[in-house]
């Protein structure tokens, strides 16, 4: 059974994604052998990427933010406008990612779940104004809003819930999905990687590079790069 045959049967396909999608757009993942989560710094990134560092050293928090989770200059690559197109065709009800780079978004997707926020939504913590992403990347230490409040970033940081109503859309989605597209993640992650347990369809596919816990459960794997897989479809 190909991918593409897969596609013809279904009517209803979600694709759960994680940082091996926007790889091929020049955004660096964190858990591979030259990610963000392997490189050597004073603070470890789990550390500074969670809620009680923010709020302690909101300063350094931004620094690092900036430099490694901003890359605002990053373009939509195949994988991304590939499922744009099966969206167009009334082939894809949703993309459950857990990116947030906004990519699939601006290759033109609709329905996204961003399970982990995105950094074009930003928020003051005192009068709930909402500035954009190039606003965090321009400004200087802890970003602030007129009103003298810090801007935080709409992103789920570690030790912070998932959003409910994100979560409960893509579970939805998920469960009434009769095949699913999972690429580009270790499914290490969780609660988000426990989100596929919800599909009961028919069809379901793993595109990635290394080995997943979810290999043996899928009617397919292909090892390689998302946006060569599904530029082919």
């Amino acid at each position: 059974m190909t991918i593409q045959r897969m596609i013809r049967e279904s009517g209803k396909i979600v694709f759960f994604g994680g940082a091996g999608v926007s790889t091929e757009s020049g955004i660096p993942d964190f858990r591979s052998e030259d990610g963000l989560y392997r490189q050597k710094y004073s603070v470890p990134p789990e550390t500074i990427l969670s809620s009680d560092y923010f709020y302690a050293h909101t300063g350094a928090f931004y620094d690092f933010y900036r430099d490694k989770m901003l890359c605002l200059s990053a373009k939509p690559n195949a994988a991304h406008f590939a499922l744009a197109k099966l969206e167009r065709e009334g082939k894809l009800s949703a993309v459950v990612t857990q990116n947030i780079d906004g990519l699939h978004q601006a290759a033109g997707s609709k329905n996204v779940f961003e399970l982990h926020g995105s950094v074009h939504r930003n928020t003051c913590l005192r009068c709930k104004k909402q500035y954009s992403a190039e606003f965090i990347l321009k400004s200087k230490g802890a970003p602030r809003c007129a009103c003298g409040g810090i801007v935080k970033p709409d992103v789920v940081l570690y030790g912070e819930p998932l959003d409910s109503a994100t979560v409960d859309g893509a579970v939805n989605a998920i469960r009434d999905a009769d095949m699913l597209i999972v690429a580009g993640t270790s499914l290490s992650v969780y609660p988000a990687a426990g989100f596929i347990g919800y599909f009961q369809g028919k069809h379901s596919v793993l595109i990635n590079r290394d080995e997943t816990p979810f290999d043996d459960r899928c009617e397919l794997v292909v090892r390689g790069k998302v946006g060569e897989v599904l530029s082919d479809l």
